[in-house]
């Protein structure tokens, strides 16, 4: 620590070293001012008892300045310290952020679930959408500009998104949520549909020219088929914090998983040095990393040898126009292309994510995420009063349950189950399960809208069969899609009951 050692003669003015600091006022490091300088009491009394000699030495180094007043005799001394002015930590400002929620290509690794409904539309959780997890996340995290960007099968994410976040109690201030629907424009790139993740985005980056948009500095760009609860602002703070240009929010991840994601390498102090793309074989094993060094205990690290990025990204607006416009015009792809390029010309920064984390974009992982919601103590859940998650307001009446059995489930708006077994299951919205029925390990989708009394009684008197589960069918290890038409007595299992089925989706089916 260096100092600044003044020694004053008697009549010295200390106020005018102090800049005229007054009791209670802030330094520029925070720090309250103690005792009033200008004419103050304790002053006074010290210039009576003491003489002064004022000799003024150079600071050769920045740091704390202090003042220390003594007599010539040297019986008596008074040391006042000063605190040096400090920097201010600039803090992230949401109004200077945007966030791009990427609405998925074909979602054929979620087919048949999106034939009909694009990725971010698939329902989760009973009464959810996965659309619903991003956006709620940038709602508590008090980001309020929102771009979704969509293209396949859009009908049924558009109206959802219509129907929950435009007037239906959620305040975005002086923001917006805008839906970019892929279209046509003129030149040559402007007539093909979106070709990748950046190439979505940089058909829209003359969106962010507008003068609505005109303050925001960072771009906070996600996915629309994850699974977490996660605050943006401690991301994008990071980001800030190490001026970084690019950043990249990762998750140790295991052996089996791991080319399945983009991997990455970084150094000490968290710059990324490495980026690979869903590497495979010898390519998978030179991105191990030790994970001790990440505070992960060495059963930990042994389970998971590898730092998958979770397809959430922040850059500085400036650097993603470069490299989308000038430096890659060709590049389409964020994960294979973009990032490990920007790798070696750029500072990109990983952020480790330490929450729980799940990439819902297959239909096993989607049936293993679904399914732990059930659990008695899950990983991840829904229900939590400062950061809830939001959906569509149905309107719809209570569950109708009569005489059954429940374990470990959950029971979605507007269900009638009667005298039926369900266990470890999700029952979707506006489901009808008849008597004798037992689901178990069991994803029930529900349906979009109901059948009246009179028409399930016309149906089952032309031997036709309504929507939901006839009477003592036995299903389990299933998806059973929205709108599904089981029958009576039907058995949905694989015959050894030891072993795992294969999981089997009914889509509309009639049995």
């Amino acid at each position: 620590m260096d100092y600044c050692c003044t020694m004053i003669n008697k009549g010295t003015l200390l106020p005018k070293m102090c800049g005229g600091l007054r009791n209670g006022d802030e330094g520029f490091w925070g720090e309250k001012i103690r005792g009033r300088l200008n004419g103050a009491v304790w002053v006074n009394h010290v210039q009576k008892r003491l003489g002064f000699q004022k000799q003024i030495r150079k600071v050769t180094k920045p740091g704390v300045a202090f003042s220390v007043i003594t007599s010539d005799s040297g019986k008596e001394t008074l040391v006042e310290t000063l605190t040096a002015p400090k920097f201010e930590r600039r803090r992230i400002d949401p109004k200077n952020v945007a966030a791009i929620i990427l609405g998925g290509g074909a979602g054929t690794q979620l087919f048949p679930l999106t034939s009909k409904a694009a990725t971010p539309a698939v329902p989760v959780g009973g009464c959810y959408r996965l659309i619903d997890i991003p956006m709620s996340n940038c709602i508590n995290s008090s980001i309020n500009k929102i771009f979704v960007l969509t293209q396949f099968n859009s009908a049924s994410l558009n109206r959802h998104i219509s129907r929950t976040y435009f007037g239906n109690g959620v305040n975005f201030g002086d923001g917006f949520v805008e839906v970019l629907a892929a279209t046509q424009t003129s030149g040559e790139t402007g007539m093909n549909w979106f070709q990748g993740t950046a190439d979505a985005v940089r058909q829209f980056t003359w969106v962010f020219e507008d003068a609505k948009n005109k303050d925001i500095e960072d771009i906070l760009i996600l996915s629309g088929d994850h699974l977490y609860r996660m605050d943006y602002l401690n991301l994008l703070q990071n980001h800030i914090d190490r001026d970084a240009d690019i950043t990249v929010s990762c998750v140790p991840v295991g052996e089996s998983r791991a080319s399945d994601f983009g991997l990455l390498k970084f150094d000490n102090k968290g710059k990324v040095v490495q980026f690979s793309e869903k590497p495979k074989g010898e390519d998978l094993h030179t991105m191990r990393v030790d994970t001790t060094l990440l505070g992960l205990s060495q059963q930990e690290a042994e389970e998971s040898p590898y730092i998958a990025s979770m397809g959430i990204y922040v850059f500085k607006k400036d650097v993603l126009f470069k490299l989308l416009r000038w430096r890659y015009p060709t590049s389409n792809d964020f994960g294979s292309e973009i990032l490990p390029a920007a790798v070696t010309e750029h500072n990109v920064q990983a952020y480790l994510f330490r929450d729980y984390w799940e990439d819902i974009g297959t239909i096993k992982s989607f049936y293993d995420a679904n399914l732990a919601l059930t659990d008695e103590v899950p990983k991840f859940q829904f229900y939590d009063p400062k950061t809830p998650f939001f959906t569509s307001p149905r309107f719809l009446p209570p569950s109708k349950i009569e005489k059954c059995k429940i374990k470990n489930a959950i029971i979605s708006h507007g269900c009638f189950l009667r005298e039926c077994s369900i266990e470890h299951s999700i029952v979707g919205e506006r489901s009808r399960i008849d008597s004798g029925v037992e689901l178990k390990d069991t994803l029930m989708l529900g349906a979009d809208y109901y059948q009246t009394e009179s028409e399930i009684a016309s149906l089952l008197a032309n031997g036709k069969v309504p929507i939901g589960v006839g009477s003592n069918t036995k299903i389990r290890n299933c998806i059973i899609d929205k709108n599904a038409k089981i029958g009576s007595d039907v058995v949905i299992m694989n015959k050894d009951v030891s072993q795992v089925s294969s999981l089997i989706i009914f889509r509309s089916s009639v049995l």
